[in-house]
């Protein structure tokens, strides 16, 4: 099935370049390894089948990477999975992508992996990322190959709701434990596609933290939750800063965790479901939750087990 599917992609992408509807495509380009999967853009039939790819490690959320290419001259054809469509459209709404510049083509998805059959990463990043995926439906395209999916009820958030359970004590050596293996190599923050910012608070030479691994435990955790609150309200739960992640931080788990309390607070809100939508962090209105009233709701919230 799968490779019929890539075969298909292949067709669209070779026919979408000879009628000069699209001039380049993006999509996976293989590497040395079958493992070796990164994205890559493609101008021409025969660069699309020497290196073109979709299988189980073409995990990379594209969306991120037509911001550059989205003002580029020409169109573009892009494949994107309903996770990815989620970030595109966010940034789309962000007047990050330009939108008339993208031919976009849904797809369906793989179960996604990290390393070769054998290895251990990819089975808790797997049930962490696409294990409990909270869509396989595109909410953007222009053309679909395959059948699209559903919105899904997937306890995404029953990690956050036992971090939540735990004391004060429990959550700061919990975080303390994760966060103490970050070395700073910003994968992260440069595969996030809510983080777009042409320059990064954390690039600024006079910061004195700029491009440095951290000299202590108040900068781990500074660098990390300065980039949580920067996203929340944006985040797509994508899940591609775990997935980059070379030492297995959870760092999803932080995101969750302010789309739960988004949830719980202003109403359900899903990042990227459309282009209109206003992020309740973009809203003020006289009913917003009072500091006190929000702790409230969240300890009845974790008394009902939500």
């Amino acid at each position: 099935m799968q490779e019929g599917i890539e075969k298909e992609m292949l067709e669209r992408a070779k026919s979408l370049l000879a009628s000069n509807t699209v001039n380049r495509v993006i999509g996976w380009k293989k590497g040395i390894f079958g493992y070796d999967v990164t994205p890559g853009i493609f101008s021409n039939a025969g660069e699309l089948d020497t290196s073109f790819v979709y299988n189980e490690f073409c995990g990379a959320n594209l969306s991120k990477y037509l911001i550059a290419q989205s003002k580029k001259e020409g169109k573009i054809l892009a494949f994107l999975k309903p996770c990815d469509t989620y970030s595109f459209n966010q940034l789309v709404k962000e007047h990050r992508i330009i939108r008339e510049n993208v031919y976009v083509i849904g797809i369906p998805c793989h179960e996604f992996k990290d390393v070769p059959e054998g290895g251990t990463i990819e089975d808790a990043r797997f049930e962490e990322r696409c294990g409990v995926c909270k869509s396989t439906k595109h909410v953007v395209f222009d053309e679909l190959i395959g059948e699209d999916g559903e919105v899904k009820d997937s306890g995404r958030f029953t990690k956050v709701a036992e971090l939540e359970a735990m004391t004060p004590e429990q959550r700061y050596e919990f975080w303390r434990g994760e966060l103490s293996r970050c070395i700073r190599c910003n994968a992260c923050r440069n595969v996030c596609p809510a983080c777009s910012c042409e320059l990064c608070v954390f690039d600024n030479p006079d910061s004195g933290i700029s491009q440095k691994a951290a000299a202590d435990s108040f900068e781990e955790n500074m660098f990390h939750i300065i980039r949580a609150f920067h996203v929340a309200g944006r985040c797509t739960d994508c899940g591609e800063c775990s997935r980059v992640c070379p030492q297995q931080i959870p760092l999803h788990l932080l995101n969750r965790k302010f789309i739960k309390d988004i949830n719980e607070i202003y109403g359900t809100f899903q990042a990227g479901e459309d282009t209109e939508t206003k992020a309740p962090l973009n809203i003020f209105s006289t009913d917003d939750e009072e500091p006190s009233v929000v702790y409230t709701r969240s300890a009845a919230a974790a008394k009902e087990g939500n």
